[in-house]
């Protein structure tokens, strides 16, 4: 797989998304916004709304995920946050797993997803020196 490649999360109404793919990050991010912990049948879930299009605010897809975990997560500017932890299903090229994502506010980054090291782990080997790989 290239750099960025456009990943899809069939838990979340198969919405697509350009990710990159960092090695350098252990584990996977994306952007969500209005993030809210709610109870349902005794399980922690997380409801939150993914804005997949970058520089498009217009386009909402509501989210319901299961809550992994509350960790720190030091970000790429050296500032530690506290992050929820949610799995999701995602597709890459027609095969498709469970990973873990952290939910964050991605404004100001060029994606908004960051496709970590244990995501793909076993997986994929990444070219950095190309992009897009594995089609749309």
């Amino acid at each position: 797989m290239g750099w960025r490649e456009w990943v899809t999360f069939p838990d979340f109404g198969d919405v697509r998304v350009k990710a990159k793919v960092d090695t350098g990050a252990r584990t996977s991010a994306l952007h969500a916004l209005n993030i809210n912990v709610v109870q349902k049948n005794g399980q922690s879930l997380v409801s939150f709304e993914l804005r997949p299009e970058q520089r498009d605010d217009g386009t909402a897809v509501q989210c319901v995920a299961p809550l992994i975990a509350r960790r720190s997560v030091k970000s790429s500017n050296g500032q530690t946050e506290e992050r929820l932890f949610v799995s999701a299903s995602i597709c890459i090229e027609g095969r498709c797993w469970p990973i873990e994502l952290s939910l964050t506010r991605r404004d100001e980054m060029g994606f908004r997803m960051l496709l970590g090291r244990n995501a793909v782990r076993g997986k994929y080997l990444v070219d950095p020196g190309r992009s897009f790989v594995l089609g749309k």
